[in-house]
């Protein structure tokens, strides 16, 4: 019972509250590790295969030590007090979500472009993706926040709450400790998980971890978007021919999904510190992406989330009994 109260309690957080700018955040802490601990791997490790095994060595650190730390915290706080101990997962279970940052990243965004700032609303979406966006167009503005809020539903939202379900089921782990593990994976993936140097080595086993860790939450998040789309052959007919043309296993499914669900297309060059760097192209170009069309993607993506969180309530309430 006290999982489903969990559940519940954490995912009612995320929609109201959110991260609070300024609050501690357990991927701040995460964050403060890998870039000391990257610094200092870096400048000791000077050839692919003692950066192969530093990269190793730190995702193993990061990963199971988020989730030993989490497990720690939590049984602290039942030793103190049950509803602490209650109130202590709700929060960290919470916080692995990014449902509203999701939904608040696109609407910093799109304030300044529906009001015609073009100049703020370029300046505001460099704060949240890494291409150049200093000569960005509305329409190329557009594409971006949405490419963002369709990638990050998968392993922002989606593939959290999987691994907190999961977790519900395993013994003695629990929910949050996955979470916080599974998060950690995605840190260390958007960190250093890059082909280019210094992490070309360095950051291949995060990338490869996170990419295994993803996969099967990236392809049940497809299928249900699919079913509530009400024309899952065409989804998936799109997501065949498409997605699998991107180079990664995951984004490129997720994006895809909402492509073609919205019939927008994404995909196409963008520009990185003055490199041109060209995406495979998603979807069919039906209608021109829109802040309409971001809107339906987060309130697609709250539908499947809510989906999940339903089953997995009604499959520990009948457990229960």
């Amino acid at each position: 019972m006290i999982s489903v109260v969990v559940l519940i309690i954490a995912g009612l957080l995320d929609y109201l509250i959110g991260d609070p700018w300024g609050w501690p955040h357990p991927v701040q802490f995460m964050g403060w590790v890998i870039s000391r601990l990257t610094k200092f791997s870096v400048k000791l490790c000077q050839n692919s295969l003692t950066q192969r095994l530093a990269g190793i060595l730190l995702g193993i650190i990061l990963i199971i030590g988020s989730g030993i730390i989490g497990f720690l915290l939590i049984q602290s706080a039942r030793w103190v007090h049950p509803l602490l101990g209650i109130g202590l997962q709700s929060i960290l279970l919470a916080s692995c979500f990014a449902g509203r940052s999701l939904r608040t990243a696109a609407v910093d965004v799109l304030q300044p472009l529906t009001a015609g700032d073009l100049p703020q609303a370029r300046k505001i979406l460099s704060n949240y993706v890494g291409r150049d966006t200093q000569n960005l167009s509305q329409a190329e503005i557009l594409r971006a926040v949405l490419e963002t809020v369709t990638e990050n539903a998968t392993d922002g939202v989606m593939a959290p709450l999987f691994y907190a379900i999961i977790g519900v089921f395993v013994p003695v782990v629990g929910s949050i400790p996955l979470a916080l593990a599974y998060k950690a994976s995605s840190t260390l993936d958007s960190m250093v998980g890059y082909r280019e140097a210094p992490y070309t080595y360095f950051g291949w086993f995060s990338a490869r971890l996170e990419d295994c860790l993803t996969w099967l939450p990236c392809r049940l998040t497809v299928m249900t978007l699919a079913l509530l789309s009400r024309k899952p052959m065409h989804v998936w007919q799109i997501c065949r021919r498409d997605a699998i043309t991107d180079p990664s296993p995951n984004s490129g499914w997720s994006e895809c999904a909402y492509a073609a669900i919205l019939g927008v297309q994404m995909g196409g060059t963008n520009w990185y510190r003055g490199v041109a760097k060209h995406k495979p192209l998603l979807g069919d170009a039906i209608y021109p992406i829109t802040p309409t069309s971001i809107y339906n993607a987060l309130q697609l993506t709250r539908y499947c989330f809510l989906l999940w969180l339903g089953i997995a309530i009604a499959i520990l309430l009948i457990t229960l009994e």
